[in-house]
């Protein structure tokens, strides 16, 4: 029998899990590790612990399920934009790593939105100038650690984002690479290129010498025997960012399908095709995958209130006792009685970008029950997931063929065909557990020929959960005009 060990090493903790070639998960395993907060808004890991913990869970994995007669291969899936950077001679970091959430790097981002560079670094990148990305955190890195600038200059000094650094640490500093996914995320990468980009390197003062060989995602990136726990060195092959991850696992390898991670935010993807579109304010383009030497790009988008809001109606309303009792009391009333939650918490996203957006519940009545609120706040997960594929598709000038959706909220069944309503599409709840190990180990796959192209991928799939509209446009339109109109109070308000 021939496995693929998967790692999914996520902001939290660093999972290993186990499938079969027909990408059947049988076990995993999973370590969690420290967060550091050194300052406010500052986020950091330690990256020998994430290494140390990488080696433990597949450790753990192997323990309860190697056998003797079977082969294995690795594939890696990763929290996109936290960056390492670490000393080539030492095998030591030189700090630790600069976590995605770290908002360290606003001063740097700021002083190069201030000198004009927001549209060159948009139309190489498609990114935004925003600390989010790994690029300030590096330079922030080699600005204000003793000694790092000139290591740098010396050649002494790689960086790269956590798939890098496991690629290096697991061949023992034989290979420096990264795939094109998490390369797209680092404001470094020319997308239209497919390489490092010596303006972009320049504007950010990183050395290119420190930069990985980018490659497609379903390459072969070297062998390891993962510290010995294998007697002979095992192939890695197959790695991608943790939501592009999302996408492959999905099987969203068409133009116009699309995913959706519920989660305590939402991560929306869409699948543009081949082509580099601009994005629409305020979303990025990315390179969605890169497979059998084709390039499809995808625009993404962040929510950051969806589970959120139903945590915050439990835990400080208190309004419903646990989160999976809030479908029960919203299907106790016909509708939601003109009542509508703007979850804006964190401030306003896509498309309305107001950061100093507060929540504010509107319509009441003196009729207005729970059961409306706990309604409200549901589908307004759901008017929030529709505003950002609007966005997406009208600017990209295609339609959405579906969304496949994965998280816990998606077991809300009120939720999902209201979802579906409201996009006038199908959803598609599939029973994937781990969608984003999934994505890697579809690429491992492919890069190792176990199966020829996507369309045999594709026939793995082996369970749908499609749920269709039936709403009437004129009931959609008048919802959704609801909705639009309390977020433009709320702009008003703030």
């Amino acid at each position: 029998m021939k496995y693929i060990i998967a790692i999914d090493q996520s902001t939290s903790a660093t999972k290993a899990v186990l499938f079969d070639e027909q990408c059947q998960l049988i076990s995993r395993k999973n370590v969690a590790h420290k967060q550091y907060y050194p300052k406010p808004g500052w986020v950091e890991h330690d990256p020998e612990e994430i290494y140390a913990n990488t080696i433990e869970a597949i450790r753990l994995l192997m323990a309860e399920n190697k056998k003797q007669d079977a082969s294995y291969s690795l594939a890696i899936t990763n929290q996109r934009e936290t960056v390492v950077v670490w000393n080539k001679i030492t095998g030591k970091p030189v700090y630790n790593a600069v976590v995605w959430q770290c908002q360290r790097g606003t001063d740097i981002c700021n002083d190069l939105k201030q000198r004009g560079y927001t549209e060159l670094i948009q139309e190489k990148s498609g990114l935004l100038i925003d600390p989010y990305f790994a690029a300030s955190g590096a330079k922030w890195i080699l600005d204000n650690v003793g000694g790092a600038r000139e290591s740098a200059n010396k050649n002494e000094l790689l960086m790269g984002t956590i798939d890098s650094w496991l690629i290096w640490k697991l061949t023992g500093g034989k290979v420096h690479a990264t795939d094109y996914t998490n390369a797209s995320r680092t404001l470094l990468f020319n997308i239209h290129t497919l390489d490092w980009d010596d303006d972009l390197l320049n504007l950010f003062t990183i050395p290119r010498s420190m930069m990985a060989k980018p490659q497609p995602c379903d390459s072969i990136f070297g062998e390891t025997t993962v510290e010995g726990l294998f007697d002979t060195p095992i192939t890695i092959a197959g790695v991608l960012g943790d939501s592009h991850g999302a996408l492959v696992g999905q099987m969203c390898f068409e133009a116009g399908m699309g995913k959706a991670t519920y989660g305590t935010g939402s991560s929306v993807m869409v699948n543009i095709g081949e082509k580099a579109v601009k994005a629409p304010q305020g979303l990025v383009t990315s390179v969605g995958f890169a497979t059998q030497d084709k390039v499809f790009y995808a625009f993404e988008g962040n929510i950051h209130c969806t589970g959120a809001t139903i945590k915050w109606m439990t835990e400080k309303l208190q309004l419903i006792s646990n989160p999976s009792v809030i479908e029960e009391y919203a299907l106790s009333v016909p509708d939601n009685g003109g009542v509508y939650l703007v979850p804006a918490f964190a401030g306003l996203g896509a498309p309305w970008w107001n950061s100093q957006a507060k929540a504010m519940i509107c319509g009441m009545t003196l009729g207005t029950e729970r059961g409306h609120i706990c309604r409200a706040a549901l589908e307004a997960i759901a008017y929030q997931i529709k505003d950002l594929i609007d966005l997406m598709t009208n600017h990209a000038g295609i339609a959405l063929k579906e969304l496949r959706v994965d998280g816990g909220p998606t077991k809300n069944n009120l939720l999902m065909h209201f979802q579906a309503d409201m996009l006038n599409a199908c959803i598609n709840r599939s029973d994937i557990e781990e969608a984003s190990a999934m994505g890697a180990v579809i690429m491992n796959g492919l890069a190792r020929e176990v199966w020829k192209d996507m369309n045999e991928v594709a026939a793995l799939r082996t369970t749908d959960n499609r749920i269709l509209p039936d709403m009437t446009e004129e009931k959609r339109n008048k919802l959704y005009r609801g909705w639009t109109e309390a977020v433009q109070t709320v702009n008003k308000t703030n």
